[in-house]
């Protein structure tokens, strides 16, 4: 069973009222990846997913809170001072933002083959992670 790391956007698209076809493919999506492979986020990831959710979308911070409750089913990387390190170097070599590197650095901690996200270049790879597009139908 692969891990696959989930990026921010992916969860934040489950709860996108303004586009309903995205949030059904990125509930699909997930789905497909909790059932099939071993779902990774980091705490980045669900700090981003709980701002963005209520601030951006508008959603109930409780309902926010029951969603990030039920992600103790997937394994979550803390980022600590080891993590950041990684990232920058990561971020000065290949020339990524600091945030997107700490993404690669974080599914690179927890061994994933795979970092889904619509953000990154899609085919790309860091560190031997390959970057898939959920959303584009070539990628995933």
């Amino acid at each position: 069973m692969s891990k696959i790391f989930i990026d921010t956007n992916i969860l934040v698209y489950t709860l996108d009222q303004k586009d309903v076809e995205k949030k059904d493919l990125a509930r699909r999506i997930l789905k497909k990846v909790v059932e099939s492979h071993q779902p990774v986020i980091s705490t980045q990831v669900i700090n981003e997913f709980y701002v963005v959710a209520v601030n951006k979308l508008k959603s109930d911070p409780i309902v926010v809170k029951s969603i990030i409750h039920n992600f103790h089913n997937m394994e979550i990387v803390n980022t600590d001072l080891d993590l950041i390190e990684q990232a920058i170097d990561i971020s000065v070599i290949s020339q990524l933002s600091f945030w997107d590197s700490l993404i690669i650095a974080a599914a690179e901690k927890a061994n994933c083959e795979y970092v889904l996200s619509e953000d990154l270049n899609p085919g790309q790879n860091y560190r031997g992670i390959k970057l898939l597009n959920p959303f584009s139908s070539e990628d995933y």
